[in-house]
């Protein structure tokens, strides 16, 4: 949805450490925030226009957000 927030600390404020840690110490887990973080900033673009884009290439971008969050996620919950 179009003003909503997707960055990893909005989307799970009770894992901001341990999403610290995981980004210095864990080269695997860095790696797919980054390209969470990249592919949300595209999906943002998208959303406000600043990069025209058809809707099924949105849905793509918003598909891969989703897969990296849930990756992101189990990972989060390994090391809690």
């Amino acid at each position: 949805m179009k003003g909503e927030s997707h960055d990893l600390i909005h989307e799970f404020p009770e894992y901001v450490e341990q999403i610290q840690n995981l980004k210095t110490v864990d080269e695997s887990f860095n790696r797919l925030f980054e390209e969470y973080h990249h592919i949300n900033t595209q999906v943002q673009r998208v959303e406000y226009d600043i990069e025209p884009a058809s809707d099924a290439y949105a849905e793509t971008l918003k598909k891969k957000r989703l897969a990296l969050k849930d990756e992101l996620f189990h990972r989060l919950k390994e090391v809690a």
